[in-house]
């Protein structure tokens, strides 16, 4: 087991705890890998899905505090089931006989060691598709680089590159700073590839969801992008945003990101990509609605046109036959 978990270095947080020794960390997580659920999802970028869908691993737990965090069950209530590192690559090689186009592992920037040791078990036992690393990118290249061998595509995060927004939403005031670095080493790390379906085998995907008030927070990451990423990533612009439990939470008017985004935010962001010449990449329409966000505690957390439940924390693979 990595000496990274004792005491725990592995994420910027650098919180020390014991977590070999069984203490929580800042992530709320021991040293167990600690899964949610499972799925086939259809809800990622058309490059991700293909066909045959995203096969999702929700890995419970988080280094960040995101107010509104849609996940907000597993990364801060504790939803979720220990599995060891037999059992976490087999769920891999099952995703694959369902017949996704690649694992895609759901923030788990905190549990990079039994997460690498997993992936290399898999992949010693038939693992051939693509592994994603979906993250929130507040992380560190050095744990990061654990995982380098066995992934193959990065979709992080740029939340903010606003101090003060990284401090009051994201319980993180140097997430510009970590995120940034983190990013910047993806990029130098994989060079976007497509395989002759054009699925993804290999590059950067950088994600930003808009927040309602803050337009120019994205004005800051899309400026970024074009000056930074351009040609070398993908860009996903998301305008998804919905509140959610704890949006509102001690956030006086004005931006108490009580709302969705407006016509107006979403014109102007997609004056912006104008502004800033990005072509490559992918941005939501606006569709205000609640009935993609799901509940973790159900078998099938997501909508069943979203999502197919593969394995869930309560039923295991009670969702399906027994593979």
């Amino acid at each position: 087991m990595c000496t990274q978990y004792t005491p725990c270095t592995l994420c910027p947080r650098n919180c020390g705890t014991d977590r070999l020794g069984g203490k929580t960390g800042y992530c709320g997580e021991t040293a167990a890998l600690r899964i949610a659920a499972a799925s086939i999802h259809r809800g990622e970028e058309p490059p991700l899905i293909g066909s045959g869908g995203s096969g999702t691993i929700f890995i419970s737990g988080c280094n960040l505090g995101c107010r509104f965090c849609q996940n907000y069950q597993i990364s801060q209530e504790g939803m979720g089931k220990p599995l060891s590192r037999e059992a976490f690559a087999r769920l891999c090689l099952v995703l694959q006989q369902q017949g996704v186009e690649n694992i895609n592992l759901v923030t788990g920037s905190h549990a990079v060691p039994a997460l690498a040791t997993g992936i290399q078990q898999a992949r010693s036992q038939g693992l051939s598709i693509p592994v994603l690393w979906n993250s929130s990118a507040y992380e560190l290249p050095a744990t990061l680089s654990i995982m380098e061998s066995v992934l193959d595509v990065y979709l992080p995060d740029l939340k903010t590159l606003d101090t003060a927004l990284g401090a009051r939403f994201f319980n993180a005031p140097d997430y510009p700073e970590h995120a940034e670095k983190a990013i910047l080493w993806m990029l130098e790390k994989r060079r976007l590839r497509f395989n002759g379906a054009q699925r993804l085998v290999s590059g950067v995907i950088i994600r930003h969801l808009v927040l309602p008030d803050y337009l120019e927070s994205t004005k800051r990451v899309l400026q970024w992008f074009a000056e930074k990423a351009q040609g070398r990533a993908l860009l996903s612009v998301m305008m998804q945003y919905t509140p959610v439990r704890g949006a509102t939470q001690g956030n006086p008017r004005p931006g108490r990101l009580d709302r969705y985004v407006h016509t107006q935010e979403y014109e102007q962001v997609l004056a912006w990509l104008d502004t800033f010449a990005i072509t490559e990449g992918f941005y939501q329409e606006l569709v205000p609605d609640t009935g993609w966000l799901p509940d973790f505690s159900r078998v099938q957390p997501f909508s069943s046109e979203l999502s197919r439940a593969i394995w869930h924390w309560k039923a295991g693979y009670g969702a399906i036959a027994d593979p």
